[in-house]
C-alpha cells in the first residue's frame, strides 16, 4: 500500500512537472488578431458620453503570452477602457501592463468616449485616438473615431443651496423637473427662438410661459434626454412650421442606428389647456411616451398638416376635449393607441393615415370617446361634437383597430368617409356604417411600403388606391399632386422589387 501511495506521489509530480509550460507566459510578439481595425463610435453631443463599443482581441498562437502594455496613444484621451474587466492604471484607464491572454483565447475592451467639439478636428469635427498593443517593433494598433457633434443645451438652473429648477403644473401635484425659456440666455440668447443652425438638446421639461412664442425654424433638430420634453403653457404658442425640403424633427438623444426606432426615449410635447394658436406642420415626431399630448386648447380649431408620429410607447396623439384639424398626418406604432380624441371635442381628419401594429393584443389605431373617471371614481362626461375622418386609412395588426367608446350621458357625434379600416363583424349599431361597402372598405389591406420602418406609403394593389374623392387637400404629404385621389395620407406608387 505504501509503493501504491509512493508510485501516485511520484506519478503526480511528474504530471504536473510536465504542464508547467502551459502557465508560463511567453511575451507578444506582434501577432495579436483583432474584430476590427478601426472602432467608429456612432455621433455623439458634445460633452455627453457615448454608448459603450467592444473590440474582441485573439491570441491565435499556441502559446500564452503577456502583452507589456495595451493605451491609448493620447495622454490626454478622452476615450476610457477597460481590459477584459480590468481597469487601468489612471483615473481615465489609459494603461494597462502585463496583461495576459492564453493561447487560442480572446478578450474583450470596452470602449466609451467623452469628448467635446474643441477636442475635435475642426475641419470635419472627427475625435480619434488609437489602441497601441507593446512598443517598438512589436506595436500594433486599433484606430478609434467618432463624430462629435455641437449643440444648443438647455436644462433647470442649478441654484447655490444645491436645489434645481422645477415647474409647478395645474393638476400635478409634485412640482417636475423644468424650466422656464429665457429670451436673454447669456448662453444660447433668444430661448423662444429655437434655430436650425445646430441641434438643441432638451433636459427636462422646457416650458413656454403665458404670452410668450416658441417658434422653431424650418430644417431644426430637437433632441429630448429621457423623462424630458416640451410645455407650452396656459396663454402660449407653439410655432412649429417646417417645410417639405426641411423638415422639424423631435426625437431622443441617444444618435446611435441601434436607438433609431425604440420608443419611449423622452415624454411628450404637451400643450396645456389654455395654450393658443399653435401650429404644427411639416413635423416629425420619434419614440417619445406620448407623441402631442393636446389639452383642451382655446376653442379655435388647431391644424396639425404634413406630420408623421412614430413609435410612442403609449399614445401618439393624445387629444382631450380638443379642437383639430389634421391633415396629411401620418401616425404609426403605439403601445395603447396611434390616436386618442378623449373627453369630446372636435376633430376632423382629413387624408390621414392611422396605423398600429404594436405587438399587443389590446392596442388599436383610433380610439374615441367623450368620459373620464374623476378620482372619485365617477364618470364625467364631454360632448364630442364631431369626429370626422374623410379619405383616411385606420388600420393595424388587430382585428379591430377602431373603438368607439360613449357614455350616453354627452353627445357622441362620428362620421367616417370614404375610409379603409381595419374591422371584423359585430352586431354594435354603433358600427353599422363599416358595412356600406360603398364608403368603407372594411379589412382590405392597404399594402403598406414597411411598416416596421415607418414607410406608410401604399402600393399599386392598395385598396385605398382611387377610393377617396376630392376634399380640398391637394397635394400628398410628400407634396406630390393628388390627381387619383387615394385614401391616406399618401399617393399609391408601383413598389420596385
Amino acid at each position: 500500500m505504501r509503493t501504491f501511495i509512493f508510485l501516485l506521489f511520484i506519478g503526480f509530480a511528474i504530471s504536473m512537472s510536465s504542464c508547467r509550460e502551459d502557465f508560463e507566459f511567453k511575451p507578444s510578439t506582434g501577432d495579436l488578431t483583432f474584430s476590427k481595425d478601426t472602432v467608429y463610435c456612432d455621433t455623439v453631443f458634445t460633452n455627453i458620453s457615448s454608448s459603450t463599443y467592444s473590440l474582441k482581441v485573439y491570441n491565435r498562437s499556441n502559446k500564452d503570452i503577456k502583452i507589456p502594455t495595451i493605451r491609448l496613444a493620447r495622454p490626454d484621451s478622452k476615450y476610457r477602457i477597460t481590459v477584459d474587466g480590468m481597469t487601468g492604471e489612471n483615473q481615465n484607464n489609459h494603461t494597462f501592463r502585463d496583461v495576459e491572454l492564453l493561447a487560442k483565447d480572446s478578450m474583450y475592451i470596452f470602449i466609451e468616449v467623452t469628448a467635446d467639439v474643441a477636442s475635435s478636428n475642426p475641419t470635419d469635427f472627427l475625435y480619434t485616438d488609437q489602441i497601441l498593443f507593446d512598443e517598438g517593433t512589436n506595436q500594433q494598433k486599433v484606430e478609434l473615431v467618432t463624430l462629435i457633434q455641437d449643440a444648443y443645451f438647455l436644462y433647470p438652473k442649478r441654484f447655490s443651496d444645491g436645489t434645481t429648477e422645477t415647474l409647478t403644473i395645474e393638476g400635478i401635484e409634485e412640482p417636475i423637473y423644468g424650466f422656464f425659456l429665457d429670451e436673454n440666455d447669456p448662453v444660447n440668447g433668444n430661448e423662444y427662438l429655437w434655430k436650425n443652425d445646430k441641434p438643441y438638446v432638451i433636459y427636462g421639461y422646457a416650458a413656454v410661459p403665458n404670452n410668450k412664442i416658441l417658434e422653431i425654424e424650418p430644417g431644426s433638430r430637437i433632441h429630448f434626454h429621457a423623462e424630458s420634453g416640451l410645455i407650452i403653457g396656459n396663454g402660449a404658442t407653439l410655432k412649429a412650421k417646417g417645410t417639405l425640403e426641411d423638415k422639424i424633427i423631435f426625437e431622443g438623444d441617444r444618435l446611435e442606428p441601434g436607438f433609431s426606432n425604440v420608443a419611449g426615449q423622452w415624454e411628450t410635447i404637451w400643450l396645456t389647456a389654455g395654450s393658443t394658436n399653435n401650429e404644427i406642420e411639416h413635423v416629425i415626431i420619434k419614440n417619445a411616451v406620448v407623441g402631442l399630448n393636446i389639452d383642451s386648447n382655446d376653442g379655435n380649431f388647431m391644424p396639425i398638416k404634413n406630420t408623421e408620429i412614430y413609435n410612442s410607447s403609449l399614445i401618439g396623439l393624445y387629444a382631450k376635449t380638443a379642437k383639430i384639424q389634421g391633415e396629411n398626418l401620418v401616425i404609426n406604432n403605439a403601445g395603447i393607441t396611434s390616436l386618442y380624441c378623449g373627453i369630446g371635442g372636435s376633430y376632423e381628419f382629413k387624408h390621414c393615415t392611422f396605423n398600429n401594429n404594436w405587438a399587443s393584443s389590446r392596442q388599436v389605431a383610433v380610439w374615441l370617446n367623450n368620459y373620464y373617471k374623476d378620482i372619485d371614481g365617477n364618470t364625467q362626461t364631454e360632448a364630442l361634437d364631431q369626429a370626422d375622418f374623410k379619405n383616411c386609412i385606420i388600420y393595424g395588426s388587430n382585428t379591430n383597430e377602431l373603438l368607439l367608446d360613449p357614455d350616453s350621458g354627452a353627445a357622441f357625434n362620428t362620421s367616417f368617409s370614404k375610409c379603409v379600416i381595419k374591422f371584423g363583424t359585430t352586431s354594435n349599431q354603433l358600427y353599422s356604417f363599416i358595412y356600406d361597402e360603398n364608403n368603407i372598405k372594411r379589412s382590405e389591406n392597404p399594402d403598406f411600403l414597411d411598416v416596421s420602418k415607418n414607410k406608410l406609403i401604399i402600393g399599386d394593389d392598395s385598396s385605398a388606391k382611387g377610393f377617396g374623392v376630392n376634399i380640398g387637400v391637394t397635394n400628398d404629404i410628400l407634396g406630390n399632386p393628388r390627381t387619383t385621389i387615394d385614401a391616406g395620407a399618401y399617393n399609391s406608387v408601383i413598389f420596385e422589387d
